[in-house]
């Protein structure tokens, strides 16, 4: 399974040059809207402290980071959810996605002109949200127009489901998200069959410029709507991410500092995305290969093991399981086996972050 990020946002908001920088791809960059028609996708490794200290520590012929993607969809403008410019395009790439990145434009440029004519992030984030939920609206209009058509056939059962929709769709009236309406196990379960946008988890992006990093009042603006509403906003030096990543690493370390960045912004995206997704990583350690795995949260060990081969998951007897503090400490698997603090987990183990797990199978 893997995870998908998609890159949201009006046009000319720096959305394919952050995920140039995120992917190193060359997706087409332009200052004219809809330059990006057909969505990109990019498998962007997750950087992992751990992992780098693994291979430190162990010195193997591999290391293989985990992976997320992300995707850069065409731009949204106001009327979208009615098909305008790419509307339709738009939102049914995004109903594909696991997280909504969305990117909001905080900066200035006489050569790239801004759709609406102006600077203004709280407006620009209005435009987009009111669009997916529009699209939400219109969406759940139709499924429900199904339902009720069942409800007077006789068929109770979906009465509930009825009933989850049209909660749903009061809160979508009144400008609130489906994801924040403290929907039940039963309701989620009911609005399944309905792709909804407004059902995923959200991050903000700040494309920033640096003289706006240092304290503009449009970053300022955004910063207050995004904390007020308890959301993780990300900024992120679009245009100075991309040349960096023509830099070497060590360059990359030297010119962050020197701008009082402790790292890049482009980590700070991936592993807020990486966070907000729900995922855990595990590490394995197979003959000259230490790999880092992801899950979901609350993943029982078979399902684990089904992320290195699905023979592992059917032949699963149990797990040994160390945790990478431990064998950081103790320096060698051995010397942590010794200690006893390895431990062996049978099948209704859940994984956590930051363990090492050795799998036995049968074949």
């Amino acid at each position: 399974m893997s995870w998908k990020c998609g890159i949201i946002g009006l046009p000319n908001a720096g959305k394919s040059t952050i995920f140039n920088a995120l992917t190193a791809a060359g997706a087409e960059t332009a200052i004219y809207p809809f330059s990006t028609i057909d969505p990109n996708l990019g498998v962007v490794p997750v950087p992992d402290t751990r992992l780098t200290a693994l291979g430190e520590l162990l010195k193997p012929e591999k290391l293989t980071p985990t992976a997320i993607e992300f995707v850069d969809v065409a731009g949204l403008i106001a009327g979208a959810s009615k098909g305008e410019g790419l509307g339709n395009q738009f939102l049914g790439h995004i109903r594909d996605v696991d997280l909504l990145v969305h990117v909001v434009r905080c900066f200035a440029s006489a050569q790239c002109p801004h759709p609406l004519g102006g600077l203004n992030p709280l407006r620009d984030v209005e435009v987009v949200e009111t669009e997916l939920l529009l699209a939400d609206l219109e969406i759940l209009g139709r499924q429900r127009l199904k339902v009720e058509k069942k409800v007077r056939a006789g068929e109770k059962a979906v009465a509930a489901a009825l009933a989850a929709m049209a909660r749903v769709e009061e809160g979508l009236n009144k400008g609130r998200w489906a994801k924040d309406l403290n929907l039940s196990a039963p309701e989620l379960e009911h609005l399944e069959v309905v792709p909804l946008l407004t059902l995923k988890p959200c991050l903000f992006v700040a494309n920033l410029s640096e003289e706006e990093f240092q304290g503009g009042e449009h970053y300022q603006a955004l910063k207050d709507l995004t904390a007020a509403r308890g959301a993780p906003l990300v900024p992120i030096l679009g245009d100075l991410e991309a040349e960096l990543q023509e830099l070497p690493r060590e360059e990359q370390q030297e010119f962050l500092a020197g701008l009082g960045l402790p790292e890049s912004g482009i980590h700070r995206l991936i592993q807020e995305s990486y966070r907000l997704l729900g995922l855990v990583t595990f590490y394995t350690i197979v003959g000259v290969e230490v790999r880092a795995w992801t899950v979901p949260q609350g993943t029982a060990l078979p399902q684990a093991a089904g992320r290195v081969h699905s023979d592992m998951e059917k032949g699963f007897i149990r797990a040994e399981v160390m945790d990478f503090i431990d064998l950081q400490n103790y320096c060698s698997q051995a010397k942590v086996r010794e200690a006893g603090r390895l431990h062996v987990e049978g099948r209704d183990y859940k994984v956590r972050d930051g363990e090492i797990l050795l799998f036995r199978f049968s074949k």
